[in-house]
C-alpha cells in the first residue's frame, strides 16, 4: 500500500512539473510572437553593423540596440533611454552612463544628443557627435 501511494505521489508530482513547464513554454511563444509584431510595427528589419539606429531604441546604460522603444528618462533638459527600472534610476545618478566619447574627435558627448551607430554583432553601439564625425571616422579607419 505504501508503494502504491509513493508511485501515485510521484506520478502526480511529474504531471504537475510537466504542466507548469508547458505553460512557461507557451508564455515564451506568446512573448516571442509579440516581440516579432512589435518589430514589424517599428522597424522592418534589424539594423546592420555600421547603420545609424534610432536613439529611442538604444539602452544608453548598456550601450546596446534593443530593437524596441525604450523607457524615456528626462534629465538635465535632455531625453535619455533605458531598458528597465535600474536604468531609470541610474541615468540621473551616474554621469558616466549619460556620456560617451566620440571615437573620431575623442570629445565627451551626451548620449542624448549623439548620432548612434550599430558597431557589433551583439547589438553594441557607438556614439558620435554627429553624422559627419561618423563618416570621418570611417575614412580614417579604412586607411589603417
Amino acid at each position: 500500500m505504501k508503494t502504491i501511494c509513493k508511485i501515485g505521489g510521484t506520478i502526480t508530482l511529474v504531471m504537475v512539473l510537466f504542466t507548469s513547464c508547458s505553460d512557461k513554454n507557451s508564455e515564451k511563444t506568446i512573448e516571442a510572437s509579440s516581440q516579432k509584431s512589435l518589430t514589424k510595427k517599428g522597424i522592418d528589419r534589424a539594423p546592420k553593423k555600421g547603420e545609424n539606429v534610432p536613439n529611442n531604441m538604444v539602452c544608453m546604460v548598456n550601450d546596446a540596440y534593443m530593437g524596441k522603444q525604450q523607457i524615456e528618462i528626462a534629465f538635465g533638459g535632455k531625453i535619455y533611454y533605458g531598458c528597465c527600472k535600474m536604468c531609470k534610476e541610474k541615468i540621473p545618478k551616474d554621469e558616466r552612463v549619460r556620456y560617451a566619447t566620440d571615437p573620431h574627435s575623442l570629445k565627451k558627448i551626451s548620449k542624448a544628443d549623439a548620432y548612434i551607430v550599430m558597431i557589433g554583432d551583439n547589438d553594441e553601439v557607438a556614439y558620435f557627435e554627429n553624422k559627419e564625425n561618423y563618416h570621418l571616422f570611417l575614412e580614417e579607419t579604412s586607411t589603417l
